[in-house]
């Protein structure tokens, strides 16, 4: 028998580099790194890693620490791919299991899947029972615990908005909403208002009662020099940003600096209703309709929370009555902000807050009113 030559050796390894390359390409990606079969954080490393037949280049997954996913996220296009559908990004930061998710299900149910985006931010620290399901399967995103009080839900939205960014250059719009909120109209109603607007929908309000001591909650001069009292804002932490506001957001570390401090008087610390208006307003204000969409009501408000609707309340009347209120827009038109917007009437897509066992009587409703428009 005659022994292998090095020439017949090599042209043997030739032969089979075809095989190796195709098997190589055509096997997709699903390995996920820790966690168990219900940890919903892996559950996102699954859908992200996982990637296409002949995908030549897939996605990589995003930085799992701040310091290197938010540069990561300031560095994307600010302008969405032509020629393609632009998508809302629907950033959900929860505490808790989703009460409302058949709601949203049905939502979400009739919608072309090439114009929406979900993301989670789930409190890792609580002992979920089921994993997120349906449209909200594989899209909780790594997250850390968010406390009241402190400047952790305001890193919470950054992550969610970092990780919107990376994920999708189609995301046009990112609205943020808490496991409490519900949507007051149908997906394509929302979908037309988001997304013919060129500006981003954030409450931005001046001369409140009460904010020197917000501003002076870490102490009388910390806010200093970044942040004078004088462009000091006031609002709701729910809004729905362009996608060049949420890369100003990411993109910050000057005024984040000041308010991921911890405050000396609790009582009056809500960073998360200070941090995105203010830096706006310092940044941008031109260009923001300065006006939350998510419907609150504060009449009879406690420690804080604002009135929450039992399941007796609910019914055609209240949906009717929410979707009617008109926003509140900054006073006049003060510091840049355009003073015809006191004769806008922009609508309320989003409501909150609602009990849990609101959602029966809210499915009864859904079909034939909530979505009816």
């Amino acid at each position: 028998m005659l022994s292998p030559t090095p020439l017949s050796l090599f042209c043997a390894l030739i032969l089979c580099l075809p095989l190796v390359v195709i098997v190589t390409i055509t096997s997709p990606t699903t390995t996920i790194h820790g966690g168990s079969e219900h940890d919903p954080v892996s559950d996102f490393a699954l859908a992200a890693k996982t990637h296409q037949r002949f995908s030549v280049k897939p996605s990589p997954l995003p930085p799992a620490d701040d310091k290197s996913l938010l540069p990561a996220a300031s560095r994307v296009n600010s302008r969405t791919p032509p020629g393609l559908p632009k998508k809302i990004a629907f950033l959900f930061l929860t505490v808790s299991p989703l009460p409302f998710a058949p709601l949203w299900e049905l939502y979400f149910n009739k919608t072309p899947k090439n114009l929406f985006n979900v993301y989670v931010h789930a409190n890792p620290t609580y002992p979920y029972k089921t994993p997120f399901s349906g449209v909200f399967a594989h899209r909780v995103i790594p997250s850390k615990p968010a406390l009241r009080y402190t400047p952790t839900l305001i890193s919470a939205a950054r992550r969610l908005l970092a990780h919107a960014l990376l994920h999708d250059r189609s995301n046009h719009m990112f609205a943020l909403l808490s496991a409490s909120c519900i949507p007051i109209h149908s997906f394509n109603f929302t979908y037309e208002t988001l997304t013919q607007s060129e500006k981003s929908f954030i409450e931005i309000l001046n001369n409140e009662i009460g904010s020197y001591d917000r501003w002076a909650a870490r102490g009388p001069d910390v806010m200093l020099p970044e942040v004078k009292l004088e462009d000091f804002r006031i609002g709701s932490q729910f809004w729905s940003l362009t996608r060049q506001h949420a890369r100003v957001i990411v993109s910050d570390e000057k005024i984040w600096a000041k308010f991921n401090q911890p405050c000396l008087v609790w009582d009056t610390c809500y960073p998360e209703e200070n941090y995105f208006p203010t830096l706006i307003h310092m940044r941008d204000p031109r260009n923001v309709v300065p006006c939350t969409l998510t419907h609150v009501d504060w009449n009879g408000s406690s420690n804080g929370h604002p009135r929450m609707y039992a399941a007796s309340e609910v019914g055609p009347q209240l949906i009717v009555r929410l979707r009617n209120d008109k926003p509140r827009y900054d006073d006049a038109g003060i510091n840049g902000s355009d003073p015809t917007l006191m004769r806008w009437r922009d609508p309320f897509l989003f409501a909150r807050k609602f009990s849990p066992d609101s959602i029966r009587p809210l499915m009864s409703i859904a079909s034939d009113l909530i979505f009816k428009d």
